[in-house]
């Protein structure tokens, strides 16, 4: 696999969707729970869909219960509790591992892509986000302690080239 489009994954309504269908769009991939300290990024994540979107940004939230068991719920109760608590439109796909055996393939290939501090392939917590360019290569990950509204610079940066 050689590039983000090589994936696909499925939608928190269950529906797969083809990473290809993004192509020529910068993606900012973002691995979230529902009951963390980050979880307050959802509106800052959202504010980046709303800027960036018709500019050519897809925010992909991937919901994952790996640390401290903080997204338990299903996938309609996370969809439920994002739009609710958030207003997000964004789309969010159906809940996944990150890290480990189970890990979804799109992660496996992030986390080689772009590693954490030290060369680490791990992610260490939610809200660890990937930024890919419109080519479909990894550009850069941020922290989880990262706030969206930083990342506006490397956003604009990948939207222009």
């Amino acid at each position: 696999m050689s590039t983000v489009y090589d994936f696909e994954a499925q939608q928190i309504d269950g529906k797969t969707v083809p990473l290809k269908k993004f192509k020529g769009k910068a993606m900012l991939i973002v691995n979230t729970a529902s009951a963390c300290g980050f979880t307050p990024q959802f509106g800052g994540l959202e504010k980046l869909h709303e800027e960036y979107g018709k500019k050519g940004l897809v925010v992909l939230g991937f919901p994952c219960n790996q640390f401290g068991a903080q997204d338990p719920g299903s996938n309609a109760e996370i969809a439920e509790f994002c739009q609710l608590n958030y207003g997000v439109s964004f789309p969010m796909m159906s809940k996944v591992d990150v890290n480990g055996p189970t890990a979804h393939p799109l992660f496996q290939w992030l986390t080689t892509e772009a590693p954490g501090l030290l060369g680490s392939t791990v992610i260490k917590w939610n809200f660890t986000k990937f930024l890919v360019g419109k080519d479909g290569q990894v550009l850069k990950r941020f922290a989880p302690n990262d706030p969206p509204e930083a990342m506006k610079k490397d956003i604009e940066a990948a939207l222009a080239a």
